[in-house]
């Protein structure tokens, strides 16, 4: 399906989901945590979601029923399929080979010998042989990679040592959020010459994959947690953070980000000092930037509850000046007698945040088409 056509399909399935509730795109994305804005580029096609969290909550919220959820996540995968490989770039041609010269038609016998198809290993055997290593590592494949539905995390955010189904309840991340939408520094070990320009928020976990960036001064991680059942809550009970590594700040330049800004929203917010010899996740208030004045919302502590149709997110806000920081956290739970911890990681690897203090700093020139300094373009960082 041509990417185009991929993408206008799935808008096309937001739209219709958010005509049926009838409210605006300021009231539905306040309940969403994303801004107005945000949720009118996904309803035009302008931009697919980096998750699909966010769009099963809004069916939720609209009353999609069970089959309508299953075809939005694949209108939805198709769509981010199309937008990743729109972000790839292209691949390089592989030259033609050249034929052999006309000189020395006929090869000599030592090479005729080697060119004629061994009688050990006839052509059917090999073909059979290949066809079966294919199948066997497309089995593999599966094994070891169920298909994701709309309940279940990706594999990689899948705690070690628990398998999604011993969980009451499925959780995913986002670890490529920028401040309101276009606030946000990448260290990059490049020259500004060698540097992509920005990309939108929605592609910016393939822009960051691409140059090998480490978040500077400040990393946002943002946990959906949704529970399997829409009567048997599980409660949420507290928000560790785990230091596994410190070293010195990267000497890397610092690369600003800002493109696509818009308003945001953010409930559940918890602030992290990575400096301090034992960081803890303290509640701390949120903004709804969504509309035309900016709204304080009061920090909520622990603990939370929820169900299949009452998620909850949390927005990390962890940073740090001094060092090259590791980091992991744990997420305490308890529902029906059970308890237990989850670790969250980036896709298996702890979370990175590294200082930026002293570090050359860049933003883009969109008129010029290249990356400046902070005096040349008359900012003070």
């Amino acid at each position: 399906m041509p990417k185009d056509a991929a993408v206008e399909e799935f808008a096309g399935l937001v739209r219709a989901l958010k005509a049926r509730d009838g409210r605006s795109y300021e009231a539905l994305g306040r309940r969403l945590s994303v801004s107005a804005s945000t949720l009118h580029r996904y309803c035009s096609g302008a931009t697919v979601p980096q998750e699909f969290a966010v769009v099963d909550r809004l069916a939720l919220l609209c009353g999609a029923d069970e089959e309508e959820r299953r075809a939005l996540e694949a209108a939805w995968t198709e769509a981010d399929g199309a937008r990743r490989r729109a972000a790839s770039p292209a691949p390089t041609p592989v030259p033609a080979v050249s034929a052999a010269p006309e000189s020395n038609p006929e090869p000599s016998a030592p090479e005729a010998d080697r060119a004629r198809p061994r009688r050990g290993a006839p052509a059917p055997l090999l073909v059979a042989a290949a066809v079966g290593l294919v199948v066997l590592a497309l089995a593999a494949a599966l094994l070891g990679h169920p298909t994701r539905t709309a309940f279940a995390p990706s594999p990689a955010s899948t705690a070690p040592g628990r398998t999604a189904a011993a969980l009451p309840f499925t959780w995913s991340i986002g670890s490529q959020l920028w401040e309101g939408g276009c606030g946000h520094t990448y260290l990059v070990d490049r020259a500004p010459r060698a540097v992509a320009p920005p990309p939108v928020a929605a592609d910016s976990g393939a822009w960051a994959g691409t140059h090998g960036a480490v978040h500077g001064g400040e990393a946002l991680v943002r946990i959906t947690v949704q529970g399997r059942s829409p009567s048997d809550a599980v409660v949420l009970h507290a928000l560790h953070v785990r230091v596994v590594d410190r070293a010195a700040p990267l000497p890397w330049n610092a690369y600003r980000m800002d493109n696509g800004c818009g308003g945001a929203v953010t409930a559940r917010h918890f602030a992290v000092d990575l400096d301090r010899p034992r960081p803890l996740a303290r509640p701390a208030d949120g903004l709804d930037a969504s509309g035309a004045k900016v709204r304080k919302i009061p920090a909520v502590s622990f603990p939370y509850k929820v169900t299949s149709s009452d998620p909850e997110e949390l927005l990390v806000s962890a940073r740090t000046a001094g060092c090259d920081c590791r980091w992991h956290l744990e997420l305490e739970w308890s529902a029906g007698g059970r308890t237990g911890t989850v670790r969250i990681t980036d896709g298996g690897k702890p979370f990175r945040t590294s200082g930026t203090r002293g570090r050359p700093a860049y933003v883009h020139d969109s008129a010029e088409g290249r990356w400046i300094t902070d005096s040349e373009s008359g900012q003070t960082g």
